[in-house]
């Protein structure tokens, strides 16, 4: 409006009369909510702390924090704030046989398949390190990641015992034919406690999904990001992300909930911490 009254050399008072507007609407500057201006802060606070997810995961972590917001609102602020979204890792196909039957023994319920496998990587000096992942595939959650120099079958009986005492013994564990899992050692310790093995067939990692899955966000989000001085420091880091992953990390299969939120015991209000027990 300013330029066309300009430019046809005419009032702004003018210009409004004629077309019948209030001169407060043509001078109105629009000003930006101060509670989107917190939203947007404390999004791109968490798209840094969080470097691998995306806006539906934040969306989850603000929702979790008392945020009324919904994943368009989110996605509309995190394009204009120039965030860029993970690319998303391909679909994986069931194993299925002609008659239309599923090989894999699905889970359904906490404790009936944990699922556990070996990851590798390297300290800053070239030596490298194993992790030992042990995953319970219908809750998610990440019991355990065992990070050492060596790992070998009696480290992944060690690991077992502690989770067996601690979680519970599960009706199967899902593993590759690796020797450390295909020991006799390890399959007469897992009869004897009456757990079932089930190994995948050699060279399908696909039929070991949830394991594999979870491995690659444990070096996606923490193996390609972090650089490792010393073995100590990949355990305290490496075991930091791990209760992360099971109390903050919305899972999509969970419906962006964590595999095993922190329970935390409400404090009690002021006023009633004040009340002094009646006298007997």
């Amino acid at each position: 409006m300013i330029h066309v009254c300009a430019f046809l050399e005419i009032s702004q008072r003018r210009a409004c009369g004629v077309l019948a507007q209030f001169r407060s609407t043509q001078r109105y500057r629009g000003q930006p909510r101060d509670r989107e201006t917190l939203l947007a802060k404390r999004m791109v606070e968490l798209a840094c702390q969080y470097g691998r997810y995306g806006y539906r995961r934040v969306t989850a972590l603000l929702k979790s924090e008392g945020w009324k917001v919904n994943h368009k609102r989110v996605e509309r602020l995190w394009r204009r704030e120039g965030l860029k979204v993970p690319s998303r890792q391909p679909k994986r196909k069931r194993l299925w046989l002609n008659d239309g039957s599923c090989v894999r023994l699905r889970p359904q319920r906490r404790n009936h398949v944990w699922t556990y496998d070996f990851v590798y990587d390297r300290t800053h000096d070239g030596r490298a390190f194993r992790m030992l992942t042990v995953l319970d595939e219908y809750t998610r959650e990440c019991l355990a990641i065992k990070v050492a120099r060596r790992l070998n079958s009696n480290d992944v009986l060690d690991v077992l015992a502690e989770l067996f005492f601690r979680k519970g013994i599960p009706c199967h564990i899902r593993s590759d034919n690796g020797s450390e899992f295909a020991a006799r050692i390890v399959r007469n310790w897992l009869k004897r406690l009456g757990v079932k093995t089930l190994f995948i067939e050699p060279g399908s990692p696909w039929e070991n999904g949830y394991i594999e899955s979870f491995n690659g966000k444990l070096r996606d989000e923490v193996l390609n990001r972090e650089s490792f001085d010393t073995l100590a420091e990949a355990k305290a880091i490496i075991e930091s992300w791990r209760r992360e992953y099971n109390q903050v990390r919305p899972h999509s299969s969970l419906g962006y909930r964590p595999p095993a939120p922190e329970a935390i015991l409400p404090s009690l209000p002021s006023w009633e911490s004040e009340v002094e027990p009646a006298a007997s």
